[in-house]
């Protein structure tokens, strides 16, 4: 499995993606706290309204700055993150990571990890402090970010928040 800065040519590429999870914990933030609660979410793999938003949202980003990495089973994308173009947060120094996707059956095998952490290095790089994450509020996602050293935003990111309000808004200081 090699992890590679990928173009905007292979956007197509996230369709190769399993993004199907069988969700029965989720959480939800309440009163500056997680709940975790029971929930019955099967998410299903790309409809193609989703996949063409993620597509245009990748590509946009790649346009503008934005990182696209993909790990790479021979040729095929087994995972995939990138990373905003956009400085956020009060002093401006929070870099988005957008997306995170790793394929059903390639999970578990450490490539979140690899691709979080390339991500981190790549907004170090650029000079931001944090990474900003808006979570899926599956136990699953929760759970990796804040293994991964992710906490709770004490300010989320308003623009992001009116976008996925459900979401639960994490940073990880770099």
């Amino acid at each position: 499995m090699r992890i590679e800065r990928l173009t905007r040519k292979d956007v197509g590429k996230i369709e190769e993606i399993d993004r199907s999870e069988i969700v029965r914990r989720g959480y939800k933030y309440e009163g500056g706290k997680l709940k975790s609660m029971s929930v019955h979410w099967d998410a299903p793999g790309w409809s193609p309204e989703h996949f063409k938003k993620v597509m245009d949202k990748t590509a946009f980003e790649v346009d503008r700055g934005g990182v696209f990495l993909g790990a790479l089973d021979g040729d095929r994308l087994a995972g995939f993150a990138v990373l905003g173009h956009k400085f956020r947060g009060d002093n401006l120094d929070m870099l988005q990571l957008v997306y995170l996707h790793v394929s059903r059956a390639y999970r578990k095998q450490g490539i979140a990890t690899r691709l979080m952490a390339e991500a981190e290095q790549l907004a170090k790089k650029r000079g931001a402090r944090y990474l900003y994450v808006s979570s899926v509020p599956s136990e699953s996602a929760v759970g990796f970010y804040l293994h991964e050293g992710c906490r709770l935003a004490e300010k989320v990111d308003p623009e992001l928040y009116a976008l996925e309000p459900e979401d639960i808004h994490l940073i990880k200081e770099r």
